[in-house]
């Protein structure tokens, strides 16, 4: 149990530190994470100058959905209809139609479609706000910098539909052209022009001036009802309202209000026509029968008068009586749903139920009539005659006054129609635009051009893969870090002039931490090489390297020097970088009378004396005849007390050739007794390989890699190739280490004793 309390409690803190590193990450590219939200920033605004404010306007219709009586039937049969629950969506689509778009698309001229190419992307941006058309029962207005072009007719053939044209004004009037075509007219006259693929009819009543040509188009129908429903929003307000929000957006408000309140009046007058429709066919078929129904009444009245005249008056039983009365029933009965059918059958077919349910009920009363007839087929010949005219002519009577009594009312009704859809709200113009929303716009911008620079971050973070963990480094590598050594503020402020020299810790910031870190690194060194301070009288030699230029060699070798030289130990510091080496501006001092002049010296009657040397011993004597000769002429003080140097010299051809020489191993072997501490600065690795020269000669090889700015595998391989050659790098160097919240590691150097001050 206790081991796995530790194994989650490390997994915690892993976590944690995992979460701190990238939050250090992120603090560290804190200036890419601001210029990337600056960016998004600059972005943002840019894109709210260019894109057009866009304006709304809302309308709200209601629908009642109350059912209609089927005009002419004396009852309501909408209660036999089956319930329509998608009735609001059939207005919905009914509202999308051409049915109802068309009328307002031809009155408002909206498929011309204007375009001033003047405009270009940077005038939007510079004017914030561009021109754009209005189309009205005028025609179509569009305002230019060079004055407004006016149109108000512009109707093509098929071929020619969204196909682009130019209008110019001329001094004598307007000049209309396509790729291969070219026609003149004069303003405010109506043209018809025959071109190749059709009739142009157009009259344009203005235009700019100063040549500002006009792209003018004519879209078809179906992109420009697509372009308005793109643009419409039709929905339910609620859940079985009745009632329908309609919104338009377009890029000018009063053009906007304009197409919205035409929209609405097409579907009101559509729904008006279709409620109209039903009423007035039944009243033409209504008047078509009467005089039919009035002619036959006659008819039937005249036979029944001429049998009364001939036979008398006849006393018609009770019975025949009731009789009588209930076929004369059942016959009005069924004349009135024969006018139903034949009202119905204008509208469906015979297979509709309404018509089935007709014909089921025909066919009951048919029934019951013939049973009544076979009754009445038993009475005396003389009252059954009696009994079928007078039946007649009452049936006759009763379906003439019902014809006529429904068609009066009918027109009566007709005249106080109102369609279904009734118009509560008609547009109004708001002047509020709705996008683009620029605050949002450009706070959302801020935050994702913040977003992408820490990706940024992250993405440079991953391929650099800088040197910053001293544990991952020991561990990638192999050898220990055995200093980290943190940034000097003062001495950055002062590097920041690049005219200026550099400068020595203990001169300018003896207190910070740096130098701490630099006196840590010296009692490292002399513990870990004891013979030192004991009995020995060879001076040690100290090789600094690294893996790429820029690591800081000059600044750890001058700085280490100076704090082995408070130990009253005499201490060389030599520049072997005769390549590029710069330790001589630390000292404030030239590069020439070095190491590479020094190794150069008679160089050619030197290998003369030692061809003529009889034996090795003897060469080795000559060598040394000519350093006592030469040697203190290229070795300099520096104004610090116990510290001496070598600079690089000159620029010789192949320093590695003379670092080979065994007139530098005879150099060393003669500096040896001579000082406590030799410190040499050598090229870095992956540049050349004078330090595997070098590394010959030293007792510890140290190598100096630079925090967040040398590259891990740099690191790696320079290591790998001081394997490979049988060289051990002793220790390494982890220079110009970042303190405070943005460093993960400054925690090595958080709790230095320095002074105060």
């Amino acid at each position: 149990m206790d081991n796995n309390s530790k194994d989650l409690s490390k997994h915690n803190n892993d976590k944690d530190n995992n979460l701190l590193g990238l939050l250090l990450v992120l603090l560290r590219g804190w200036k890419i994470i601001v210029l990337c939200a600056i960016l998004g920033l600059i972005i943002g605004v840019l894109y709210v100058r260019y894109e057009n404010p866009t304006f709304k306007s809302d309308a709200l219709v209601q629908i009642d959905e109350t059912s209609k009586n089927l005009s002419g039937l004396g009852t309501n049969i909408g209660e036999l209809l089956p319930p329509d629950d998608s009735s609001m969506q059939a207005q919905i689509k009914l509202i999308r139609s051409r049915m109802v778009l068309e009328p307002v698309v031809d009155l408002l001229h909206l498929g011309i479609k204007l375009n001033d190419p003047a405009v270009n992307q940077i005038d939007r941006i510079r004017n914030n706000q561009t021109n754009v058309q209005m189309n009205s029962a005028d025609g179509v207005v569009l305002e230019t910098s060079n004055g407004r072009i006016e149109v108000s007719q512009f109707d093509v053939t098929e071929d020619y539909l969204d196909k682009p044209f130019t209008l110019l004004r001329t001094n004598t009037g307007f000049v209309l052209s396509n790729d291969s075509e070219q026609f003149q007219g004069q303003l405010n006259k109506a043209y018809r022009f025959t071109g190749k693929k059709g009739l142009i009819d157009i009259t344009v009543n203005d235009l700019p001036t100063d040549e500002h040509p006009i792209d003018i188009t004519k879209q078809s129908l179906q992109i420009t009802t697509d372009s308005i429903n793109s643009a419409l929003s039709v929905v339910e307000e609620g859940t079985k309202t009745g009632m329908i929000e309609l919104s338009l957006s377009g890029l000018n408000q009063k053009q906007v209000s304009l197409i919205l309140e035409h929209i609405v009046l097409s579907y009101s007058a559509q729904d008006q026509t279709r409620s109209s429709e039903q009423t007035i066919k039944t009243i033409e078929f209504m008047k078509k029968q009467i005089p039919a129904l009035k002619q036959k009444l006659k008819e039937s009245e005249a036979i029944f008068n001429k049998f009364r005249e001939n036979s008398g008056t006849i006393d018609v039983a009770q019975e025949a009586s009731i009789l009588l009365s209930e076929n004369a029933g059942i016959d009005t009965q069924i004349s009135e749903l024969k006018l139903k059918r034949a009202d119905l059958t204008t509208y469906y077919t015979n297979e509709h139920p309404l018509v089935i349910q007709i014909n089921e009920q025909l066919g009951v009363l048919n029934a019951r009539k013939q049973q009544i007839d076979n009754t009445i087929n038993k009475l005396p010949e003389v009252q059954r005659e009696f009994l079928t005219l007078s039946e007649d002519v009452n049936i006759d009577r009763e379906i003439y006054l019902t014809i006529l009594k429904n068609y009066e009312q009918l027109k009566i009704a007709k005249a106080g129609e109102v369609s279904a859809a009734r118009i509560i709200d008609l547009p109004i113009n708001t002047n509020r635009s709705i996008t683009p929303k620029k605050q949002l716009i450009m706070t959302l911008a801020t935050l994702a051009g913040a977003l992408l620079g820490a990706l940024l971050v992250f993405m440079i973070h991953m391929l650099r893969n800088a040197v910053k963990d001293p544990e991952r480094i020991e561990s990638k590598t192999g050898v220990p870090v055995i200093a980290t050594i943190p940034r000097s503020a003062v001495l950055s402020r002062l590097s920041a002039n690049k005219k200026a020299a550099p400068r020595m810790l203990a001169h300018v910031d003896n207190s910070s931490l740096s130098y701490e870190a630099i006196k840590s690194l010296r009692t490292k060194l002399i513990l870990s090489m004891p013979s030192v301070i004991s009995n020995s009288q060879q001076a040690k030699v100290l090789l600094f390297t690294g893996e790429s230029p820029g690591v800081g060699k000059s600044f750890i070798s001058a700085n280490l020097a100076e704090v082995f030289a408070q130990l009253n130990k005499k201490v060389l510091v030599m520049d072997a970088d005769m390549r590029l080496g710069e330790l001589h501006k630390v000292f404030g001092m030239s590069q020439y009378d070095g190491l590479a002049d020094y190794l150069l010296l008679d160089e050619s009657s030197l290998q003369l004396n030692l061809l003529n040397t009889p034996n090795k011993s003897a060469a080795a004597q000559t060598i040394n005849e000519v350093s006592d000769f030469s040697i203190d002429n290229f070795i300099h003080p520096t104004g610090i007390k116990h510290i001496d140097f070598m600079p690089r010299g000159g620029h010789p051809s192949d320093p590695e050739s003379l670092l080979i020489s065994e007139r530098f191993d005879a150099l060393l072997t003669r500096l040896k007794s001579q000082y406590d501490y030799i410190i040499i600065d050598s090229p870095p690795l992956l540049a050349a390989s004078d330090a595997m020269v070098l590394a010959q000669h030293a007792d510890k090889v140290l190598m100096i890699t630079r925090y967040d700015a040398s590259m891990e595998k740099q690191l790696i391989y320079a290591v790998k190739q001081m394997d490979e050659s049988n060289i051990q790098v002793d220790g390494i160097i982890l220079n110009d280490v970042k303190q405070g919240l943005m460093s993960k590691y400054s925690y090595h150097y958080r709790y230095t004793y320095a002074d105060s001050r």
